[in-house]
């Protein structure tokens, strides 16, 4: 029981949560724009509006934490089976058929879980699964971001970015100003701790935001852009060429708006074989 309750994930979900509803407590209680407003006199007609700033920022960062957890604890697409593959030219391999690619690729076995991996999957060895479109394991929500959950991971990413840019205007906002240093830090000592963490989240938000914007768009994965020259169903390719992908128009719709799964081998087999 206490190796569960003590287990990576469970710690790293709770510093999550506790330093986000930190935070958010940190700016209703200091004199931010938010706090003003909270205790403006509400009962004059033109000031009612103004309670939508702190509602939509609380619902917006409970927005964020429920979508962590989505994210967090969802299946991010595991491979559970020998996929069912449509016929190609096979081989033998230690007395199972498996499909032929081109250029000596060989789609294998894992060497862990022992399951024939389709194309674009990796076993991940902290989560002892292997994933299709394996794209990384994420330390942060303790999980993998593959094939399920990478749009979520998506959806996450830019409402996190929303509620961090927010926060950190309202930090700055929270300032006081007092006659020496050791006065000033002992009245913003916990603005100043919110504003220094929100400037280092919103920098890694934003960095992560576009990065993975930029390979959706080219239907890559955060692993086959970095292990290229590794991979056997990419390194017969050069660095420029992606066999997977369909323009950036296409790339980004199939990736947001389609939530069946992928058969990859057809995609890729797409010019050899002209099974699409």
């Amino acid at each position: 029981m206490f190796r569960c309750v003590l287990s990576a994930g469970f710690l790293v979900r709770t510093v999550h949560t506790v330093l986000t509803w930190g935070v958010t407590l940190v700016l209703f209680l200091h004199d931010t724009d938010i706090f003003f407003i909270c205790h403006s006199d509400l009962y004059h007609q033109e000031n009612q509006w103004k309670l939508l700033q702190p509602l939509s920022f609380g619902l917006l960062v409970l927005c964020s934490v429920l979508l962590y957890f989505a994210v967090s604890l969802m299946d991010p697409g595991y491979v559970l089976s020998d996929c069912n593959k449509k016929p190609l030219p096979t081989y033998l391999e230690q007395g199972v058929m498996i499909p032929e690619a081109p250029s000596g690729m060989r789609l294998r076995r894992c060497g862990y879980c022992l399951l024939q991996q389709p194309i674009r999957a990796r076993h991940c060895k902290t989560c002892h699964h292997c994933v299709r479109r394996f794209d990384h394991h994420c330390p942060w929500i303790e999980n993998c971001v593959g094939e399920r959950n990478h749009p979520l991971f998506m959806l996450y990413l830019g409402v996190q970015f929303l509620v961090l840019l927010w926060a950190f205007r309202l930090t700055w906002s929270g300032f006081q100003f007092e006659a020496s240093w050791t006065e000033w830090l002992k009245v913003n000592i916990f603005l100043l701790l919110a504003f220094i963490l929100t400037g280092i989240f919103t920098f890694v938000v934003a960095l992560l935001l576009g990065c993975h914007c930029y390979l959706i768009s080219c239907n890559v994965t955060t692993w086959e852009f970095m292990s290229h020259h590794r991979i056997s169903y990419l390194k017969h390719y050069d660095s420029d060429t992606n066999p997977f992908d369909k323009g950036i128009a296409r790339n980004l719709w199939d990736f947001f708006c389609k939530c069946n799964r992928v058969a990859w081998e057809q995609v890729y087999f797409r010019g050899t074989y002209n099974i699409v």
